[in-house]
């Protein structure tokens, strides 16, 4: 199985749940479970995700303030994503943010932290058959460019963190609870910035969701 994640479809914007359960807690089963998943999607409903990040903030990574914000939700499998496009002056300077929190009309389907299981922890793949001759020129240029697509550990957010991207575009992940979320920032060509700067956000969007999480108790 290809390391590459379907998280792709998430490319517009993606940020972390206000319902945050202890790692590796099962997202069925008890009715103390069924209680706590309950409380997850209400807390869920209640996140303004605009309000995550400041115009300040923003123009502190991006040097330009934010002129206006997109909220909007999208149902995506089992959970649903909570999402705000904050444009700047220059519309190459934009940032996307999304959440993918718990669907209350879903319940009982693939939770975000499941989904976050298959994509970034997917079983080990059947070693293919080697051929003697070796791989085709081509073959070997298609491997590489997986390669270099592969999610990359960013260490010190949530419980996990993940870089996935390529010389071109690319978006941070983060998983905290049963909630995951994805930043993005443009008009920067050199992904070691890119990644300095959505990881910056994150920690400050990261921070405003824990208050708002301990504030809803």
């Amino acid at each position: 199985m290809s390391h590459r994640p379907t998280i792709s479809f998430l490319l517009c914007a993606l940020l972390l749940s206000a319902v945050l359960l202890p790692a590796g807690q099962a997202a069925c089963g008890s009715p103390q479970k069924s209680a706590r998943a309950a409380e997850d999607t209400r807390s869920a409903k209640k996140i303004d995700v605009c309000a995550l990040l400041t115009s300040a903030e923003m123009e502190a990574v991006q040097g330009e303030p934010v002129k206006e914000t997109k909220p909007s939700v999208q149902p995506s499998g089992g959970f649903v994503m909570l999402q705000c496009f904050y444009r700047t002056t220059t519309s190459a300077k934009s940032v996307s943010l999304a959440l993918g929190a718990p669907d209350p009309a879903k319940p009982s389907a693939l939770t975000p932290r499941e989904f976050w299981r298959k994509q970034f922890h997917p079983p080990e793949p059947v070693e293919e058959e080697k051929h003697v001759a070796g791989k085709a020129p081509k073959k070997a240029e298609v491997d590489r460019e997986e390669e270099l697509r592969k999610p990359r550990p960013i260490d010190g957010l949530g419980e996990e963190a993940y870089w996935v991207g390529n010389r071109i575009s690319g978006a941070l992940y983060v998983l905290k609870g049963n909630a995951f979320f994805r930043i993005s920032v443009g008009g920067e060509k050199d992904e070691s910035v890119r990644i300095k700067k959505t990881r910056t956000l994150a920690q400050k969007a990261l921070k405003r969701l824990l208050a708002n999480h301990e504030q809803g108790k």
